[in-house]
């Protein structure tokens, strides 16, 4: 039996057997239940039944960090305790130890915006603190850089260690992009209650066919997904495969791809034709890989082999994860495919799994610093602290989620609650970070801001003068004004559609450039010079360090602070002038 089995057989029990519930009511006169916001209706039902022989119960919890539904964790426990025991006491442990005064009322103010909730006014006797700094980024790479960026000269300025700090994001799959840039930084950091992106299970996999697809003779490959998704193929098969390979001295695969050395093997018809469509699909692949752009690749790989089916029919929160997971792979290959043909590299599966090799060789390393940032869940946070905490991807549909495509009443509050604990993980200082697009399921998207951003009282805020959203740029407004992009809700509290995209002018020296549009159009490539400021629809505003070659093969080597050097095809890249050489 499982924990779930355990609760419903003692449940029956107690209700089948009264004799049995009056035993354990005289032996626990007393209860005391902790993190009751966390108790599903199995458990709310044993203590119930054991608490009504003597009436003494104390429950200890917080309905703000109710956030475990998917769990089958029912808020109405705690809400509804006084409806369960009439005579009961409230107890308000409203003092914050933790954080300072500006996290604390920034929390309050976002978590007064409940409506079912257990009134009280959290205080901090703390220092008064920092105001929370908002980060708008054009991308996901944008933010990526503004968040290690900050993160790397907050370390240095306040002398503190990495283990002083946190990333905290919606969904697991957002890890990769800061895992990426935070090893090209060498900044050592740890992944708590889960593993490195590339070293994920389903991550795994799909690379094993994009190994098998490059490399037929990768056997290790071979095994991991020769029955998966399930095709029928056993492991005493795999066995004999593995034998008659190493007799011939050839690969596995090569063995699978002949009927007639899988008789010799033992293999019945039936197996034979199952491992038979395995084999050609693979070698259809093999025969494409160089010719066809990595990113139709990979999503031909994904979907013709059943694993995007296969993850997209199971909807337990551990899928869908993976799911978002394999995605965000798929995300990362467009990116790649994007970059290789502005630098100007070839641009298929092959050199991607190049570039994979360098950052899961990084996977291998036995580092036993224990100074490293902490990268989690939203989820897995709760119950830590950190001095300092970044809250990163805070748009609609992310944070909060809209996977499911509606959000009622009851889980947009949960979203809120989960806001907040991220928020008072924080003891000195927070970040909240969101990006103006994303790329997302092979596309970009753009994305509004998060509508919490705008429920904190924008006192506690420091809000950017940010070349992208003039709407922060005058304090001065007033809070309904200053709130109002983020607090439209739509009907029913239905998933946002998707926003028109921004078309955002801001005033340069060369007189005006659109930002965040899907028509961003560069200037005319003979005309870039060196020491030239210039503008990248996806790394911003960069300096022009050195030309080489000539058109159409012309690349220029640029610098973007918040990505790095890049060397980019001009005739590629769409680079805008927005600066003349000095």
């Amino acid at each position: 039996m499982d924990f779930d089995d355990l609760l419903l057989m003692t449940n029956i029990l107690f209700k089948n057997h009264p004799e049995v519930l009056a035993k354990y009511q005289n032996l626990f006169r007393y209860i005391l239940v902790d993190e009751y916001q966390d108790t599903n209706f199995s458990q709310y039902l044993i203590v119930k039944r054991l608490a009504d022989g003597h009436q003494n119960i104390c429950v200890v919890g917080d309905d703000a960090q109710s956030i475990y539904s998917f769990r089958g964790a029912r808020i109405e426990n705690i809400l509804n305790f006084k409806n369960d025991y009439p005579g009961y006491g409230t107890y308000k442990l409203e003092q914050n130890y933790r954080s300072t005064q500006v996290i604390v009322d920034a929390a309050n103010s976002l978590i007064a915006k409940n409506k079912n909730q257990l009134q009280k006014t959290v205080f901090s006797e703390n220092a008064i603190g920092d105001k929370i700094k908002v980060l708008a980024a054009m991308n996901e790479h944008e933010e990526g850089y503004l968040v290690v960026n900050e993160l790397f000269d907050q370390r240095m300025k306040a002398q503190e260690n990495y283990s002083d700090f946190a990333i905290l994001y919606r969904t697991n799959a957002q890890s990769r992009v800061f895992e990426e840039i935070l090893r090209k930084r060498n900044i050592p950091y740890k992944i708590y209650g889960g593993l490195s992106f590339y070293q994920r299970k389903e991550i795994k996999d799909i690379l094993s066919y994009f190994r098998l697809i490059v490399n037929p003779r990768d056997d290790e490959s071979f095994k991991r997904i020769i029955n998966y998704p399930a095709r029928g193929i056993g492991g005493t098969t795999l066995n004999r495969l593995e034998d008659a390979a190493a007799s011939l001295g050839i690969s596995i695969f090569e063995v699978a791809s002949s009927s007639e050395k899988m008789m010799v093997a033992g293999l019945n018809s039936g197996t034979i034709k199952k491992i038979a469509v395995f084999t050609q699909m693979i070698s259809h692949f093999s025969n494409d890989f160089l010719t066809v752009e990595a990113y139709d690749m990979a999503n031909r790989i994904a979907t013709e082999s059943g694993i995007l089916t296969e993850l997209y029919q199971d909807k337990s929160p551990e899928n869908i994860s993976r799911y978002e997971n394999t995605q965000e792979l798929l995300n990362a290959i467009q990116d790649f495919s994007l970059t290789a043909t502005e630098e100007g590299r070839p641009n298929s599966l092959n050199v991607f799994m190049e570039d994979v090799a360098l950052l899961t060789d990084q996977d291998n390393d036995k580092d036993s610093n224990s100074d490293k940032l902490t990268m989690m869940t939203v989820h897995s946070s709760k119950g830590l602290e950190f001095k300092n905490v970044f809250i990163v991807g805070l748009e609609e549909n992310l944070f909060p989620s809209g996977f499911s495509g509606t959000l009622t009443l009851s889980e947009l509050e949960e979203e809120r609650r989960l806001f907040y604990v991220a928020l008072t993980r924080s003891e000195n200082r927070a970040w909240l970070s969101f990006a103006q697009q994303r790329f997302r399921w092979g596309k970009t998207e753009f994305c509004n801001p998060s509508r919490f951003i705008g429920e904190i009282d924008h006192q506690y805020l420091d809000i950017p003068n940010s070349r992208m959203f003039p709407q922060f740029r005058n304090k001065e407004l007033q809070e309904d004004q200053a709130n109002s992009r983020f607090q439209r809700e739509p009907d029913s509290f239905q998933k946002p559609r998707r926003p028109e995209p921004f078309n955002t002018r801001i005033v340069t020296n060369q007189g005006t450039s659109s930002l965040g549009s899907s028509l961003f159009k560069g200037d005319d490539p003979d005309l870039i010079q060196v020491g030239m400021m210039v503008e990248h629809e996806r790394f911003g505003q960069g300096k022009v360090l050195n030309l080489e070659g000539r058109m159409p093969d012309l690349k220029a080597k640029v610098f973007f602070p918040n990505a790095g050097e890049k060397n980019l095809l001009l005739k590629f890249a769409k680079l805008k002038i927005t600066d003349l050489p000095s």
